[in-house]
């Protein structure tokens, strides 16, 4: 039975429950008895896995190196499910505490399965929305990385600060503008629509994309923003037409 086949009493016991147990097996060490948790098939069981994790080294400062010791552990495992369950749960912790975790951002980016790498994706999102300055730090140094994937990811990965803070990620993505391969060039062109549909954002992404010079790029860019403000119309800030006498001001 899955998560969501439970009634919403029985979820919440279910979730006090585990997190008590996973307390326990941290408390010893036991990442044999941490695998059930992290490698259930149940994407919510595997939610509930990192969130406790994630309290769990917030809360009981004298077994941060219990759990640093058992994520590191798990991180070794065949099954993508536990790496993928490890990568969030140190997102979790690097919403605070980035340099401790880092390390399993730069092992995620290169794993054989998707879904740890997709881990690292939402990971960056969540840790780069509390703690953006070393978060943005780490996902520059891996701009220009040769495998193309890499740079994707990290385009992606850093989407989320920019709807709120377009001015902290508009430099790094401008280092993209010239990238060759297809999916990066998509991504790239993707999140500077998704952010310039929010509060506060169109104007400065405009401005900003002034100083590209890669114009071709920058026509699709303002084509894929004109167009998110017709997808997104109930969710955007502005009407399709107030951002196209944006565009035509700067451009």
């Amino acid at each position: 039975m899955g998560f969501y086949d439970l009634n919403k009493t029985e979820r919440e016991k279910l979730v006090y429950a585990q997190h008590a147990e996973v307390l326990s097996h941290l408390k010893q060490k036991n990442t044999e008895a941490l695998l059930p948790y992290f490698d259930d098939e149940d994407t919510y069981i595997r939610k509930n896995t990192y969130l406790s994790v994630g309290k769990i080294y917030d809360t009981f400062i004298k077994l941060r190196e219990n759990v640093l010791f058992c994520l590191n552990e798990l991180l070794k495992h065949e099954s993508f499910r536990v790496r993928q369950t490890v990568i969030n749960a140190a997102g979790e912790i690097g919403k605070k505490d980035f340099e401790t975790v880092k390390h399993f951002f730069d092992t995620g980016l290169f794993d054989v399965h998707h879904s740890p790498r997709n881990a690292v994706i939402g990971s960056i999102k969540k840790m780069g929305e509390k703690n953006p300055k070393p978060i943005l730090a780490w996902a520059k140094l891996y701009l220009q990385h040769p495998d193309k994937e890499i740079r994707r990811e990290i385009c992606h990965g850093i989407e989320l600060r920019g709807r709120t803070h377009p001015e902290d990620i508009l430099p790094l993505l401008k280092e993209l503008e010239f990238d060759t391969t297809a999916r990066v060039k998509n991504t790239l062109v993707h999140v500077l629509g998704q952010i310039a549909y929010k509060k506060d954002c169109l104007e400065k992404v405009l401005k900003h994309l002034l100083s590209w010079e890669n114009k071709s790029l920058v026509e699709k860019a303002l084509l894929e923003i004109l167009d998110v403000h017709i997808r997104y119309k109930d969710f955007a800030v502005l009407s399709r037409k107030e951002a196209e006498a944006l565009v035509d001001k700067y451009f």
